[in-house]
């Protein structure tokens, strides 16, 4: 029997008994047995089929793929030095195979005869979008290269595989390498009581007196948010914009890791014929051209800006006239916006945080899910990574008892050795097996404040959003009906429409028979009260402006930066960034801010030339979500079932085995539109 459990595929990943050693054999030896499949298959002299070529080429991409996606998951949620080396010893090897699988002609040959052969037109939908996949892939990976070229193209894969991974620790241990430690108790004056405790609890766990602040979101939000005193405010401020840049130590500087990104992308879109990386990007999304989705962004920014410029006129006056700040410094923007809100909507976002104790977080979030789809969330066991990881499996009542759907870890709290922001990522996909169906399990990740004080961990209503987003994702994923492993959950979903689940859940954050069932005080146990809730609604696009201009900021220096910027030409990349703001910013930030040093989506992950998906995918979400407001009348919540069911049917469980578009327009009717996303934001009125 074989010891290593990166080798075990019969159940759960054995996180009890996986360590860093059995990475490189059980690596090693699964791209062995790959090769030598594709080798054999690649030989035989006979027609391919599906079940002779596809199938067995999947089952053994599975294997390695569930084996990495092991090894990945704990490089991000345990980022300790064992890891981090076991990885990036591996990594290599692994990026150098899949870029010689992506141009192996005779693998690309096989796919294509079995493509143009008679049986295709006798394969379901979902297997014939698998085969026009992969031929499509097949071209981006290279595959039609001339032979001299191939090598080259190998390299660049293997060193932006580096240089993403490089990134990301970089920006984990410069935000690590960071400590605010203060001794002077009035400089903790305005934080909430919970933040002062776990800092209280941090500098204890230094052996130090006073207090710690650290660049992690539980700790940096609340100081920005809530700490009257401008000097600490400014201080953390600079810390956190100048993570990971020439500020701080040069080996964490992610400046010269940019310019070799950007410089290889460049490089690979011209190889296969792209004018620029965001062509490329866009091959396999639902976006056309580059210049379609700028149109879309400026479109958005141009309603969205008058918006924006009265929320900032708004806030620098009332600074001036509350604070007399006659200059709004950025580290005062989230202090001075909280001190408006609290003045005109009478409530304050610690205030509200208070009635989200995370186990009613929880069982509201789960009666969401359970009242939308007609299953059940349960508790269950598994082997997990850290103490405070849990587990759930879903069910469905069956016609011989519960049927299991899927499960998943939930892993909340912010550590040390977890990369930041909020994720979801799968570890086991549903597919058809021999004897049956394979169920399928996710990761959910955040990076929420653990409970500190021997009380419950508190959410705030923005945690509760990003917690709803991310179960959006994993629902994707472990709804699906698909068998066919390439085409099932998020598999194979066109990148820019893979946030349509996850935003379409944050929208029953926001109903009332949602939140009632969810609120809990964290002392006195009474529900939310209708007269708060009443306020977060009123407050509810409270600077929407501002913060869709963010977005779109985001979106359009990404976008232009792989397809109209040089790298290394004349312009550099913050002059790129300060042409963007000309055009679409409001606010600006000092010109030491380094945003796009710590910008790990576009980086360090999948968003590349696609961060504008998010924007993209809202106008989905919100359409999709109006449905369900339709509903209410007659049903007398959005808790509708029956809508359920069809966002069920037609968006989640078919995964990637149609065009997004057409699972969009088989939920709603008809093409999508931008007027709910508009309505949804306050900003109706500039349409």
């Amino acid at each position: 029997m074989n010891t290593n459990p990166l080798l075990d595929f019969s159940g759960l990943p054995r996180f009890d008994t996986v360590q860093p050693e059995h990475v490189a054999p059980a690596i090693g030896e699964l791209l062995t047995r790959y090769q030598a499949l594709i080798d054999d298959l690649t030989a035989r002299p006979d027609a391919p089929t599906w079940d002779s070529f596809a199938a067995p080429i999947t089952d053994m991409g599975e294997q390695v793929n569930r084996a990495w996606g092991i090894v990945g998951h704990l490089h991000g949620v345990n980022d300790v030095p064992a890891w981090r080396e076991a990885y990036n010893a591996t990594l290599p090897d692994i990026t150098r195979f899949y870029s010689a699988l992506g141009q192996n002609l005779a693998l690309f040959a096989k796919y294509k005869a079995l493509r143009e052969s008679a049986e295709y037109a006798t394969l379901s939908p979902a297997r014939q979008r698998i085969l026009d996949n992969e031929v499509r892939d097949f071209r981006l990976s290279g595959a039609e290269l001339a032979e001299d070229q191939k090598p080259r193209f190998k390299e660049i894969q293997e060193e932006l595989a580096a240089l993403s991974a490089k990134f990301s620790e970089n920006l984990l241990d410069a935000t690590n390498a960071f400590a605010e430690y203060v001794t002077d108790e009035a400089l903790l004056a305005g934080l909430p009581e919970d933040s002062i405790e776990a800092a209280r609890e941090a500098a204890q766990r230094d052996e130090r007196d006073g207090w710690k602040f650290t660049l992690h979101m539980p700790s940096y939000l609340p100081v920005m948010q809530y700490a009257d005193s401008r000097d600490l405010r400014a201080r953390m401020y600079r810390a956190y914009a100048t993570r990971a840049s020439e500020f701080g130590e040069a080996e964490r500087d992610n400046t010269p890791l940019i310019a070799r990104i950007l410089a290889l992308r460049v490089e690979e879109s011209k190889m296969l014929g792209f004018a620029s990386f965001a062509e490329l990007s866009l091959v396999p999304k639902m976006a056309d051209t580059p210049e379609q989705v700028m149109d879309f962004l400026r479109d958005l920014a141009r309603r969205a800006r008058p918006h924006a410029q009265r929320d900032l006129d708004e806030l620098r006056a009332f600074a001036r006239n509350e604070f007399g700040l006659d200059e709004l410094q950025p580290w005062d923007m989230a202090w001075v916006s909280e001190k408006l809100r609290v003045q005109r909507y009478d409530f304050s976002e610690q205030e509200v945080k208070q009635y989200f104790p995370e186990h009613k977080v929880l069982e509201g979030l789960f009666r969401v899910v359970e009242g939308l789809y007609g299953v059940t969330i349960r508790p269950d066991t598994a082997p997990v990574w850290h103490p405070d990881v849990r587990f759930f499996r879903i069910e469905r009542a069956g016609g011989a008892g519960s049927e299991l759907v899927g499960q998943f870890y939930l892993d909340l709290y912010a550590r040390e050795t977890k990369r930041g922001g909020a994720w979801m990522d799968e570890a086991i996909t549903r597919r058809a097996v021999s004897g049956g169906v394979q169920t399928p399990v996710a990761y959910l990740n955040c990076n929420f404040p653990s409970p500190v004080g021997g009380k419950p961990a508190t959410f705030t209503h923005d945690d509760v959003i990003t917690l709803f987003h991310e179960t959006g994702h994993g629902l994707h994923h472990l709804l699906t009906r698909v068998e066919d492993l390439p085409v099932s959950g998020i598999h194979g979903v066109e990148w820019d429409a893979v946030e349509l689940p996850s935003q379409f859940m944050e929208n029953f954050c926001w109903e009332w028979d949602v939140l009632t069932g969810m609120t809990a005080h964290v002392d006195s146990g009474e529900p939310l009260p209708r007269a708060l809730y009443d306020k977060m609604i009123a407050a509810k696009n409270f600077q929407s402006g501002m913060q869709t201009l963010r977005q779109i900021e985001f979106s359009l220096f990404d976008l232009r930066l792989h397809h109209d910027f040089v790298p290394g030409g004349d312009r550099t990349l913050l002059q790129l960034l300060e042409e963007v703001r000309d055009e679409v910013s409001v606010v600006r930030p000092p010109e030491w801010n380094r945003f796009a040093n710590s910008f790990s989506h576009i980086f360090a992950g999948g968003y590349a030339a696609g961060y504008y998906s998010y924007k993209w995918a809202e106008v989905l979400s919100a359409d999709a979500f109006e449905a369900f407001e339709e509903a209410r009348g007659a049903a007398g919540t959005v808790l509708d079932t029956a809508t359920g069911r069809r966002f069920w049917d037609e968006i989640l469980a078919v995964g990637g085995s149609r065009p997004a578009l057409e699972s969009f327009k088989a939920f709603r009717g008809r093409e999508p539109r931008p007027d709910a996303l508009l309505r949804h934001s306050g900003m109706a009125e500039a349409a």
